[in-house]
């Protein structure tokens, strides 16, 4: 060749790495090349079709969400609170007026004092997770440190109280009961009282995010919004039914969702709630208490027809349903900070851990085993339209009790309905007056 062929003459050189094709360790299977090209796959549609049948199938079989019970109290439990600091940590008081705080990873109760003489209506800790707050039916508050030796002071009211919630970043909490007050633990009198109405006042929270803002329920069918910062109520709403409970998205500041007396449960804008963004429904039986995940995207229900529902926050329907044959009516309700476990405490006097997802393994897990997961969720959430799938992931088995209730319930509403339906076509005064809208499904 001459110089001139050699410098037009092009070489093309193979070069691999060798990291792309030789395996970690001698348990790996070896790696094989695969030629993505769709004209040479004429069948990966009904192969991956059939994959997540399986995997459907698979996520069903496996679905075992109780964890553990834990024994102890000697009476209903109603009220719990998760710790601040420690992801193991929760504290819970009984009908007996015993408060005990639980070690997750052993199962076991490392604290227990009977500090109330009845019913302990509410509990929670302060964001330092340095003593928690309890109170109850005896018009006494309980404040009881954590760190270090034990140490216990009572503040005695004039009422009794139903409820308290500590705020985010201040050292002071709000108590519901015959009055809504605001107290610091250093003084014994309340700082600020925000009573609207005569009623007796069932549940307070504060904001997550919004720290001065907390929303109250009353007896008297109202749901209440307050600011500590000013001395009158920003806005009051009043539903058809009592609200029990009521819980704010951890992610989203404006938004809060209540357990109702009606069987359903409904999330709210607090600057819109002259109607509920979404009703939750599925429950045959009033909705005792609601717990948001951290990551806001879901939400669980603790009922007195003795289930608890897990809905995701845009969805009308839960998506699990979890019981268990000894477990009585809920009353309470958490999820824990980690996204992956739910504690409910009954009547019964057991307090229950859940699996957040059903068929979720515990323990750890190698990076093929949580390829291969993704891998099935991603076709799962691919196929799910598809019959066989959506009535294999959709399908949850509930007590024959609870199956009749809820198709006696369907019966009841589609009756109403229908005639809602009939008297709109036939008056003309009430196709005057209002507008139908149907209902989202």
């Amino acid at each position: 060749f001459t110089d001139i062929q050699r410098e037009r003459m092009r070489l093309k050189v193979l070069s691999r790495d060798h990291e792309e094709h030789q395996r970690k360790s001698k348990h790996d299977i070896h790696r094989m090349k695969k030629n993505l090209n769709p004209l040479l796959h004429p069948l990966e549609a009904p192969r991956e079709y059939k994959r997540a049948l399986n995997a459907a199938k698979v996520e069903r079989i496996l679905a075992k969400p109780f964890v553990a019970s834990l024994d102890g109290h000697r009476d209903g439990v109603y009220c719990m609170s998760l710790h601040p600091k420690e992801l193991s940590c929760i504290v819970s008081g009984s009908a007996d007026g015993e408060v005990r705080m639980w070690d997750l990873v052993t199962k076991r109760c490392t604290f227990e004092k009977t500090l109330h003489d009845g019913f302990v209506h509410g509990v929670t800790i302060n964001p330092l997770g340095s003593h928690f707050v309890s109170v109850g039916q005896d018009k006494t508050i309980k404040i009881c440190t954590l760190d270090g030796e034990f140490e216990q002071s009572t503040i005695v009211s004039k009422t009794y109280f139903k409820d308290v919630s500590y705020h985010q970043s201040k050292s002071e909490f709000v108590t519901g009961g015959a009055e809504v007050e605001l107290w610091s633990p250093h003084r014994a009198e309340p700082i600020a009282n925000f009573t609207w109405g005569v009623d007796t006042t069932n549940c307070v929270k504060f904001n997550y995010v919004e720290t001065n803002v907390f929303a109250s329920s009353a007896d008297d069918r109202s749901i209440t919004l307050f600011d500590i910062r000013t001395s009158k109520p920003i806005r009051k709403i009043l539903m058809d039914m009592r609200t029990n409970r009521l819980c704010w998205n951890p992610m989203e500041a404006f938004n809060f969702t209540t357990a109702n007396e009606d069987h359903n449960a409904y999330t709210f804008d607090m600057r819109r709630m002259r109607k509920p963004l979404k009703t939750h429904k599925g429950h045959v039986s009033a909705v005792m208490d609601i717990a948001y995940a951290p990551t806001g995207r879901e939400l669980v229900t603790a009922s007195y027809d003795r289930t608890l529902r897990i809905y995701p926050v845009d969805k009308p329907r839960s998506r699990e349903v979890y019981h268990t044959q000894r477990m009585q009516r809920l009353f309470c309700v958490l999820w824990s900070a980690d996204n992956k476990y739910i504690a409910t405490g009954s009547d019964e006097t057991n307090i229950r851990l859940w699996k957040a997802q059903a068929s979720e393994t515990l323990g750890t897990q190698s990076a093929r085993q949580r390829a291969s997961l993704r891998y099935s969720d991603k076709l799962k959430e691919k196929f799910h339209h598809h019959p066989e799938v959506k009535r294999i992931l959709n399908h949850r088995h509930v007590p024959k009790a609870i199956y009749r209730a809820s198709q006696e319930k369907n019966i009841i509403l589609s009756s109403i309905k229908r005639k809602e339906e009939n008297r709109r076509i036939h008056s003309k005064q009430v196709a005057k007056k209002k507008q139908f809208v149907e209902e989202k499904k």
